[in-house]
């Protein structure tokens, strides 16, 4: 059988290498690969009337070079595009980024069928990873389940506001900055504050004490 598959990264050696391993594939998978090397060709690509639920894979890199005129900023944004432009293709992402909010931030704002941290894509975790999506499951690498498992389980301590709270906090921000960025009051910025403070165990910290516990942690 053959199936279409649209590989989207800036490096042309790396894609090559993703069909050359994806090719080896055990599921009988032909594949017809379309190549794209920024976010402008892969959206014209995505996008194309002709090519209406035309693919049934998609492989993105996260870090592209962006497509301004679409508000085409990264693999994020392609393949919440392609979610509504090709409907049955099964999405990959690939990324180098290992911080827990931006593989958290994925995760719930994409949702993709896989999700690859690039230090653990290995030719077996590529393969393994094309075989659980084609089997219509969900393979996240290693990297990124151990930096999900507590996350997950106490999700309401770092929910949209929390994480954007932190964001500002490590831009030196100060509560009342910060509150009317988000459009609190600054008592509400102190108890997500606290909240913060909490997770990370760092309850009487200073601003500066947090940051530097969130960072060692890989948050941001």
């Amino acid at each position: 059988m053959i199936s279409n598959i649209l590989l989207v990264d800036d490096h042309p050696a790396i894609l090559n290498g993703y069909i050359s391993i994806l090719g080896l594939n055990h599921k009988d998978l032909k594949l017809s690969p379309t190549f794209c090397y920024n976010c402008e060709e892969a959206y014209n690509e995505i996008t194309k009337p002709i090519h209406a639920d035309f693919f049934d894979f998609i492989l993105l890199d996260r870090s592209l070079p962006p497509f301004h005129e679409k508000n085409m900023k990264s693999g994020e944004d392609l393949a919440i595009l392609a979610k509504k432009h090709q409907t049955k293709a099964k999405i990959i992402i690939l990324t180098g980024h290992a911080e827990t909010f931006i593989i958290y931030d994925i995760i719930h704002n994409v949702n993709p069928n896989g999700l690859i941290i690039k230090s653990d894509a290995t030719v077996d975790v590529l393969l393994d990873a094309f075989h659980e999506v084609v089997d219509g499951k969900t393979y996240y690498s290693h990297t990124v389940t151990d930096n999900m498992k507590d996350l997950l389980t106490r999700e309401d301590y770092l929910d949209n506001i929390n994480r954007q709270i932190i964001v500002l906090i490590a831009q030196g921000f100060k509560n009342k900055t910060i509150a009317t960025q988000l459009g609190l009051s600054e008592s509400t910025v102190e108890k997500r504050k606290s909240k913060i403070k909490d997770f990370f165990l760092t309850n009487k910290s200073t601003d500066e004490e947090l940051i530097f516990e969130v960072k060692k942690q890989g948050f941001i």
